[in-house]
């Protein structure tokens, strides 16, 4: 990783600038393959699972057979594993739920806010060399403590034209309705217009690739909900003296094996904390299994040396990264500064792999610096917020000529009207 030396403020923007490929030539693709889906449907889905993805499909939706048969294919172990995360995670996200408040704003006014269920959502799972079944929990597990009444999942399969058995008994574990075996763009697209298989949904979640990510965009503008931006992958580690190199190698590589395109940055206030890590990088991603792709993310990556513990906040809430770890036995004295993160990870313990899997906090976050103005996945992303609002003749008296005055200083003459004939009304009782 190179190492930059107290870079000044003007360069900061700069230097946070992820990695993209060219977006006209990303947009147009995504475009072709979403008007492809919405005109030719499930033809259109299966010509491009073979040409993405090298498989040829008789039918899409996976059967009960097939989920059978995953569920013995999982060891014992993994699915305890996976049960402990989803309780872990069931705790977390129950404990978002609401209660429903009423409030009376003026004597006769009462006014409230009720949580209701998205009917229809649909999730997207990447699948390809990383089958993210841990997604699963994150999106499938509130969605069900929402009460969602249909959950419809999307995940690429392999050459086989089989779906990773962990992803498979995940699904079947947390509820999920409907599974079919569709990836990329065109799996946005058939949840977002639907398909002869595959029904439409209200909203799409889940994380993927600039090209899902890009699909996700462009179905929002057409009226279908999305979460959230969620593109490659993302790690910031903030760094002092009391950090542990080991660990903190660890956490850069395992944010950089998810693929070349994904980031991983180091900011400290030591640049003998930046060496050292250095040197516990070249020696940890020799052992990686996906050695190759976490080398080329690393080789896209950067480390920050700055003089302050202020500089390097700032700095972060510049870079607005998807995962803040402040690796530091003083990692309560940044709390108070943090302004933009998805997912924070304090002390030398908190790896983002907890995070990532059964801390009970969601992983599904803001990459690319849209920790700036979005939060990621939680309950609330399932739910409809609907007001509520009632009046009666008390209210209607108290608030009767403030309202009249109000509708006849913007000329609406009939919201003025709507009013009147009631006082009129209560006047003559």
């Amino acid at each position: 990783m190179k190492i930059i030396k107290n870079p000044i403020a003007q360069t900061w923007s700069s230097l946070c600038k992820r990695a993209t490929i060219n977006e006209n030539s990303l947009q147009e693709t995504v475009k072709t393959i979403l008007n492809d889906v919405k005109l030719n449907k499930d033809k259109a889905l299966k010509k491009y699972t073979q040409l993405f993805d090298g498989v040829s499909l008789n039918s899409l939706k996976v059967s009960e057979k097939e989920l059978e048969e995953a569920e013995k294919l999982v060891s014992d172990e993994l699915k305890s594993a996976i049960q402990l995360a989803k309780s872990n995670i069931e705790k977390f996200h129950t404990s978002q739920k609401e209660e429903t408040k009423k409030v009376t704003t003026t004597k006769g006014v009462t006014c409230w806010r009720k949580n209701v269920a998205i009917e229809k959502v649909g999730l997207y799972i990447p699948g390809g060399s990383a089958p993210l079944f841990s997604s699963i929990l994150m999106l499938g597990v509130p969605a069900k403590i929402a009460g969602c009444k249909e959950i419809v999942l999307c995940t690429p399969t392999n050459k086989e034209g089989k779906v990773n058995a962990a992803i498979l008994y995940t699904a079947s574990l947390v509820g999920v309705t409907k599974i079919f075996k569709v990836g990329g763009a065109q799996a946005i697209g058939a949840m977002a217009y639907g398909t002869e298989t595959i029904p439409q949904v209200y909203k799409i979640l889940g994380p993927g690739n600039q090209f899902v990510t890009k699909a996700k965009e462009l179905v929002q503008q057409q009226g279908v909900a999305i979460d959230m931006p969620a593109g490659p992958s993302e790690v910031l580690v903030i760094a002092d003296e009391t950090s542990n190199p080991v660990f903190v190698a660890a956490d850069l590589l395992s944010q950089a094996e998810h693929g070349a395109d994904s980031q991983s940055v180091l900011v400290t206030t030591k640049e003998e904390v930046a060496k050292n890590v250095e040197v516990e990088l070249k020696k940890q991603l020799e052992d990686l299994p996906r050695k190759e792709l976490a080398k080329k993310a690393i080789e896209n990556s950067f480390t920050v040396v700055f003089n302050s513990k202020e500089e390097c906040i700032n700095f972060s809430n510049e870079y607005a990264p998807e995962h803040l770890i402040i690796a530091s036995e003083k990692a309560s004295e940044y709390i108070d500064g943090i302004m933009n993160a998805g997912s924070v990870f304090l002390g030398n313990y908190s790896c983002e792999s907890a995070g990532d899997y059964a801390s009970g906090t969601n992983h599904t976050l803001p990459t690319n610096g849209y920790a700036k103005n979005y939060s990621g996945v939680s309950l609330d992303s399932f739910v409809k917020k609907i007001t509520f609002q009632e009046v009666t003749k008390e209210g209607i008296d108290n608030l009767g000529e403030a309202i009249e005055l109000m509708a006849e200083a913007e000329g609406l003459q009939a919201h003025k009207n709507a009013i009147t004939v009631r006082l009129k009304e209560l006047s003559n009782v």
